[in-house]
């Protein structure tokens, strides 16, 4: 009987066209340290316990929310562009190495913690000399352990800006590294998404004259051993910059325009709904300002991406966007569905967002 009024209830709350409350998402902008330019990145185990990183060679720690920011590290000469972390103790933060920004002299292009980040060490690695990461990814696999489920995590990373284009891998919890070059697939590398030990895909550039570079996404199967083109946009000036997968079929990767042509207006993104197999471009907004940068999905059809100039939204999977305040040079968002399903957001730029989440 309870069953039957239940439906009964849906019934007539259908039939008087009474609607459930669907979420809005908006960004909340925390309080943090002035920077002069684009932080690159942020990273949460959880929702309270987070880092973020700068340019400053600085590493800042919150463990309630970003409520408060604790500063855990700041290194002179080193430019910070990545940051992850297995848990709440065992993390990696990447640098961009010399020879790109000024005053930088750091040439290390991979750190460790194994305290939370209240100290940092040079990762062990092996093969090509590595200039400097711009993304850094963490797959945890599952297996079999004297008749226990344990687990092993797999570290990647890939850079840099300007190149060289450098590929980086632990498959050991990121005790040792092996790197590889490159080259012979892109001038650079900006971001990395691994579905799983083997699978995943990057953000490329096709060669360090931007002039005539364009937007390349690759994907490798074998662990990243071989790579191979899945996407190039037809227009120069143009690099492919972040991705965001919010499912195994449906992603997102920003596609960046550095063309002096101010009468080139149309900023554009690509999409694929079939896992990564085909991309396909959309228009983002008309505004020659608006160069893109970070791009963040809570699920399919809801979603981010920031502008040089400002952020935008969409809610119906990139028909139709508009703006919002996600400050200036919005450059990584990071959106996580928990285990008992909840979601919880950080975005940075020149400032640093939490996402909020209300009903209508």
């Amino acid at each position: 009987m309870k069953a039957i009024k239940i439906v009964y209830i849906i019934c007539a709350m259908l039939m008087c066209n009474v609607s459930f409350a669907q979420p809005t998402y908006n960004w909340e902008k925390l309080t943090t340290e002035t920077y002069k330019g684009k932080q690159d990145d942020i990273f949460f185990v959880n929702e309270r316990v987070g880092w973020y990183i700068n340019g400053y060679g600085k590493i800042y720690h919150t463990t309630d929310g970003g409520q408060n920011w604790k500063l855990q590290l700041e290194k002179k000469g080193t430019f910070f562009r990545c940051v992850a972390f297995i848990d709440s103790l065992n993390g990696f933060v990447g640098t961009v190495g010399t020879d790109y920004f000024p005053n930088v002299t750091d040439t290390i292009p991979l750190y460790k913690t194994i305290d939370g980040g209240a100290n940092w060490e040079p990762v062990n690695y092996s093969g090509k000399y590595v200039k400097g990461l711009c993304a850094l990814d963490i797959v945890k696999e599952e297996y079999i352990n004297h008749g226990e489920i344990g687990y092993k995590y797999h570290i990647y990373g890939v850079g840099r800006v300007g190149s060289p284009s450098n590929f980086m891998v632990s498959h050991d919890n990121g005790n040792t590294f092996t790197s590889m070059d490159m080259s012979k697939y892109c001038s650079a590398l900006y971001d990395i998404k691994m579905f799983n030990k083997k699978e995943g895909f990057a953000c490329a550039s096709s060669t360090d004259d931007i002039e005539n570079s364009h937007a390349v996404i690759l994907h490798t199967r074998d662990e990243g051993k071989t790579w191979k083109k899945l996407y190039e946009s037809d227009r120069p000036f143009e690099i492919s910059w972040k991705m965001f997968f919010p499912s195994a079929k449906v992603g997102y990767a920003t596609i960046q325009s550095y063309n002096p042509d101010t009468t080139v207006v149309t900023q554009h993104f690509i999409k694929t709904t079939n896992g990564g197999k085909k991309w396909k471009e959309y228009e983002l907004c008309q505004d020659y300002k608006s160069r893109s940068f970070g791009v963040g999905f809570v699920d399919e059809k809801n979603g981010f991406i920031g502008t040089m100039n400002t952020g935008y939204q969409t809610n119906n999977g990139g028909k139709e966007w508009t703006k919002i305040d996600l400050g200036k040079a919005c450059n990584k968002i990071r959106i996580v569905k928990s285990p008992d399903g909840s979601i919880y957001g950080y975005a940075i730029g020149v400032n640093v967002y939490k996402l909020k989440m209300s009903n209508k």
